[in-house]
């Protein structure tokens, strides 16, 4: 399993002209599908004077939640060329938006799948793009005579500490690549009274 993923560092821009028409794109980092759709209207109301405003993202660090639209250009010409640069480029938890203000000369499906794809990838160009790791948390609890046991677990894993709170009963939460939370979770298992909380 691969814990690491690409998406951008920040929203970025693009521009394509081709035959009087003129792309305008947005590459943006999103973390939900939620997310994705709030910048999509957003777009839609900002440029509402343009002839398509077309999408494709990309969500999550396994890469299987994604979907393009080619808002009313014909078929295939719009959504899929912008989603296959978000696929080469190799992204994820990503949004691409790209507007089209059409300049009068129809482009022929070649010329606007070109066009699609030259604009996504003008905004990716533009933007700075950074390796994230994969990490989830886990939440334990033990009595406190175990702290030695765990602390030594912690010291040589070493997983994040979010948080901690030591009483009678200890409880913490702890952050570590997904690829090492099975170790981790099988060595804190042997730690008597030790337990984890959903």
């Amino acid at each position: 399993m691969q814990d690491t993923y690409k998406t951008l560092g920040d929203i970025s821009e693009g521009l394509y002209k081709e035959k009087m028409s003129k792309f305008i794109s947005f590459a943006v980092p999103v973390l939900t599908v939620e997310e994705a759709k709030e910048y999509i209207e957003m777009y839609q109301k900002q440029f509402y004077d343009a002839r398509h405003v077309c999408w494709a993202y990309m969500i999550g660090h396994e890469r299987t939640e994604f979907r393009s639209n080619d808002n009313g250009e014909p078929s295939g010409t719009a959504g899929k060329p912008i989603l296959g640069q978000i696929n080469s480029f190799e992204l994820t938890n990503i949004l691409i938006v790209v507007i089209r203000y059409f300049g009068g000369i129809k482009l022929g499906t070649s010329g606007l799948i070109v066009a699609y794809r030259e604009a996504a990838a003008e905004a990716i160009k533009n933007s700075t793009i950074i390796e994230c790791l994969v990490e989830e948390d886990i939440k334990i609890v033990f009595e406190y005579p175990f702290m030695n046991n765990v602390m030594r677990i912690i010291k040589e894993d070493n997983p994040t500490i979010i948080t901690q709170y030591f009483d009678m009963d200890c409880e913490m939460t702890l952050r570590i690549r997904v690829s090492e939370m099975e170790k981790l979770k099988n060595r804190l298992l042997k730690v008597e009274s030790l337990r984890f909380i959903e």
